[in-house]
């Protein structure tokens, strides 16, 4: 805990922006009945507490806290492959010019450079890693 302390009291650095990055599993749903409208003689909204189950997402954000630059994005799953994929775009999209982006996260088990190797020809993984400073959030849960 104390690394990722002494990473968020680091003054801004252009060169070096510290990204957060997380991902939540979201359950999907909708309505089972149709909201009763408000009536003209001021009752208020009837909505029924069911709902029916869409699906699952899951949400991948990346915020910049020093710069106030943030981004989501939502996917069909949370796979090595795809946290591979956001940490590229990352790179290559938001960051192409910096030096390092240094990247404070939980410590899942797709959250590593293997994850590159799973996708990418080994010198385009090797390049993503380099351009990498992870700082691994422990879990806080007690037992």
């Amino acid at each position: 805990m104390e690394d990722v302390l002494s990473v968020y009291e680091r003054p801004h650095n252009p060169e070096y922006p510290v990204v957060c990055m997380d991902e939540k599993p979201y359950q999907l749903v909708g309505e089972r009945f149709e909201p009763i409208k408000m009536s003209k003689n001021n009752h208020i909204e009837k909505c029924d507490y069911e709902y029916v189950r869409k699906g699952s997402c899951s949400i991948f954000m990346f915020n910049e806290p020093l710069s106030g630059w943030r981004s989501c994005m939502a996917l069909p799953q949370r796979t090595s492959e795809d946290w591979a994929e956001r940490v590229k775009w990352l790179l290559d999209e938001q960051y192409p010019d910096v030096k390092k982006v240094v990247l404070v996260m939980d410590n899942l088990n797709t959250h590593t450079t293997a994850s590159f190797y799973k996708i990418f020809e080994p010198e385009e993984a090797f390049r993503l890693s380099q351009r990498l400073e992870f700082h691994i959030l422990q879990s806080m849960v007690h037992g």
